[in-house]
């Protein structure tokens, strides 16, 4: 990876610390303490704490860089965001030139952890090249060590000027009005990303219980999270594929049940995992009070070999069976991606009435994440399409 690589970086901070950033820039900790400054923090005091014990090479502490990341959407901001308010939150998108910056580390991972290591400008970025499929990706665990490396590190001594920040990313349009009043007629760009802070890109309610949503089901903060699988044991792409790297145990409970027959074309499978998903996607600290600490997997057969494509009348009987045994399974709130759409070439305006037929209703909140492949009709997005069987 080369400077011309890199396009910016990022820093995470609170929307009521911008007017002293763009004043005095991104200070290291212990500037603010030397300056006796009060800003508000989104690090709980348990990292900051670690952090201050945290040497770099030259035998500085971190306290006197301020840290930059190369991916804003990381373990870090999964935390922030489920302790503080999105709100209140705003990332700030730095120049890369801030790179020709004296006695700057960068990082393989958190610079915090022990298994980083660090390095000078040239070295460290031709280590990021190598993990540069990790930076970019859309999740992390621990065991392989991409929790730790999404979130490497830019450390720039002491500050960093205001004349470096390009812009200010927030979750929302009603965010970024209220971040353009605070930072008044400086011309610096606020740009609503709604995707940086695990947030829908959009979401429409639906009669009683259901929502549409354009976003990351796998972030979703409702108990059971929906994966289409086929009946072959095959995890190959889609939303499969990345269940069955980013939650490995759910890959082998799913090609056992296949084994043993426990899901069928018409009957899923719910695997109740009891591991807290909030442990593993959220950096280090106290626990969070979230309603992530456990996450079940509904397995739902949209396809009988995997290179078939989906039928209607498997996915209705799918449909069925949750609507018969949610109650029974204790399932409390349910997450589905658009069945046998995308992949298995259904059609969102046959699929989506016929998941409402069934799942409208039934007395517990319903997320249907729309299809990421091709464009849906505005017309078949309305209560008036997707109700009309009720």
């Amino acid at each position: 990876m080369r400077n011309s690589d890199i396009k910016a970086l990022y820093y995470i901070t609170h929307i009521d610390n911008l007017p002293s950033i763009f004043e005095k820039g991104i200070l290291s900790h212990e500037r603010i303490e030397d300056d006796q400054m009060q800003p508000e923090r989104v690090y709980n005091t348990e990292i900051v704490n670690i952090r201050k014990e945290k040497r770099t090479p030259n035998g500085r502490s971190l306290w006197s860089y301020a840290n930059l990341y190369f991916q804003p959407r990381n373990p870090m901001m999964y935390r922030v965001v489920h302790e503080k308010r999105v709100r209140d939150l705003a990332v700030l998108e730095v120049s890369e030139n801030i790179l020709k910056t004296l006695g700057i580390f960068i990082t393989d991972g958190n610079a915090a952890t022990a298994p980083t290591q660090f390095y000078s400008l040239i070295d460290g970025l031709k280590v990021l090249r190598r993990q540069q499929k990790i930076l970019y990706n859309e999740w992390w665990n621990t065991l392989d060590g991409s929790k730790r490396k999404i979130m490497a590190e830019c450390l720039v001594p002491d500050s960093i000027r205001p004349e470096f920040i390009n812009s200010v990313y927030v979750a929302d349009e009603e965010i970024r009005r209220n971040v353009s009043e605070k930072i008044g007629s400086r011309a610096i760009s606020v740009i609503p990303e709604p995707n940086m802070f695990f947030q829908p890109n959009r979401r429409n309610r639906i009669g009683e219980n259901i929502s549409l949503i354009d976003g990351d089901m796998f972030f979703s903060t409702l108990q059971t999270l929906t994966i289409s699988v086929n009946l072959q044991g095959v995890m190959g792409k889609g939303l499969a594929s990345r269940a069955k790297y980013q939650f490995p145990d759910v890959y082998v409970t799913y090609q056992d049940v296949c084994r043993s027959k426990r899901v069928t074309a018409t009957k899923p499978y719910l695997y109740k995992r009891e591991g807290s998903l909030d442990e593993e996607l959220a950096d280090h600290g106290s626990e969070l009070r979230t309603p992530n600490a456990v996450k079940w997997f509904l397995l739902f057969a949209t396809k009988r070999k995997w290179r078939e494509n989906s039928r209607l009348e498997d996915i209705e009987g799918g449909l069925d069976w949750v609507q018969h045994h949610f109650q029974k399974e204790e399932i409390k709130s349910l997450a589905m991606p658009a069945l046998g759409c995308g992949l298995g070439g259904l059609d969102w305006k046959d699929v989506g009435p016929l998941i409402c037929k069934y799942l409208h209703g039934i007395g517990i909140p319903v997320a249907i994440y729309l299809p990421r492949e091709g464009t849906i009709s505005p017309e078949h997005l309305t209560e008036a399409h997707l109700l009309t069987s009720q």
